[in-house]
């Protein structure tokens, strides 16, 4: 498991360490340096992967979309390289180096320095390793297939072949800590029957119908409501509240205990409730032994998450969640406040800023209707 990540001359940050735990809540203002810290695991997974090759691509993998380097590159880092390290939990250190190239106009960074024995999930194929962006396919009459191994198949960072996955592997069964019911009964622990058990929580009750062309690249999903004589319901028809949540609800169900996901914006189109009971949902996740780093602008998918520690239902200790928030300085760097979790769940701080948006126009309309009695 990452204990911490390290960060030098990394886009907004010059420095930074990060202490991450089984559950990583990043959250704060526009543009200041969440999906950053993803980016850099996504950025180390690539030069993992790319070993032996001299440049590593800042765009079009795993969604990536960084420009050139020297958009990656903090504009005082001056001759030292950006630096990406990942510490484990269990005392074990990696670091990735990369420089801007001699040719500028290039889309890629120049690689210094990679761990050449790196082992962990930042490197593994799905589903022991997932990241869902935060631009996720809405609702689709048809999504695509991937080529993929069938064992390293994932549901994609934009949930494309979700529909995929669950026509591949919609009997294979949920370890018991993620089940949405407690039961015994096989035919209930499958993966599509637990996606539905979840989709009902967060989202509604729902009927899936998962289905692949085999040989040919297309898949598609219905729905439809459980209990009532209706017809198969095209997924446009349902809505964009179940076709975000989907594939985050699968790539959790999926994941094995020591794998590693990624999620921007868990609550995405869900309302309140529901982006609730997805924080919820993914600290039970967290809980059941896979690390789980949230990028989320959501009051409730942190009080979901509150709420489940407070209860025992996720059981997820205190030191087992790290939530961190993200304060834009100026355009060129950004400061990190790290605040604990209790076992109550009540948070060790609440700084001026943190999700206090309902208390500060309460506030105003409370001074209006005393400016007018």
């Amino acid at each position: 498991m990452i204990a911490e990540i390290r960060l030098e001359n990394f886009k907004r940050f010059h420095e930074l360490k990060l202490r991450t735990a089984e559950l990583t809540v990043l959250t704060g203002a526009n543009g200041a340096g969440k999906t950053s810290v993803l980016h850099s695991l996504l950025l180390a997974r690539q030069m993992t992967r790319q070993s032996g090759q001299s440049h590593v691509e800042l765009n079009g993998v795993d969604s990536l979309e960084l420009g050139s380097a020297e958009d990656v590159i903090h504009r005082e880092a001056g001759d030292e390289p950006a630096a990406i390290e990942v510490l484990e939990a269990e005392g074990k250190h990696w670091r990735w180096s990369f420089r801007a190239p001699e040719n500028e106009r290039t889309l890629n960074a120049a690689v210094v320095d990679r761990s050449p024995d790196y082992e962990g999930a930042i490197a593994e194929p799905p589903p022991q390793f997932a990241y869902l962006c935060a631009e996720r396919l809405g609702p689709r009459d048809v999504l695509g297939a991937s080529a993929a191994n069938i064992e390293e198949l994932g549901v994609g960072v934009r949930g494309e072949f979700v529909a995929q996955v669950l026509a591949s592997f919609g009997r294979s069964r949920v370890r018991d800590g993620r089940l949405a019911i407690d039961t015994a009964e096989t035919t209930l622990t499958g993966l599509l029957y637990q996606t539905e058990s979840w989709i009902g929580r967060i989202v509604r009750p729902t009927q899936i119908d998962a289905g692949w062309f085999p040989n040919t690249s297309v898949t598609f999903l219905r729905f439809k409501t459980p209990g009532l004589r209706t017809e198969w319901m095209r997924a446009p028809n349902a809505g964009f509240g179940i076709s975000y949540a989907l594939p985050v609800i699968v790539a959790a169900l999926r994941a094995p205990v020591g794998g590693l996901l990624l999620v921007e914006n868990p609550e995405a189109h869900l309302h309140p409730a529901g982006q609730s009971a997805i924080g919820a949902f993914l600290a039970q996740v967290a809980a059941d032994g896979v690390q789980v780093f949230i990028e989320t602008h959501s009051d409730h998918v942190l009080n979901g998450i509150r709420v489940a520690v407070a209860q025992g239902s996720a059981v997820l200790r205190e030191r087992q969640a790290a939530i961190h928030f993200f304060r834009a300085e100026d355009q060129q760097g950004s400061a990190v406040e790290s605040l604990g979790l209790r076992r109550t769940g009540q948070l060790t701080d609440w700084p001026a800023g943190f999700f206090d948006q309902t208390q500060v126009d309460l506030s105003a309309l409370a001074a209006r209707r005393r400016r007018d009695s």
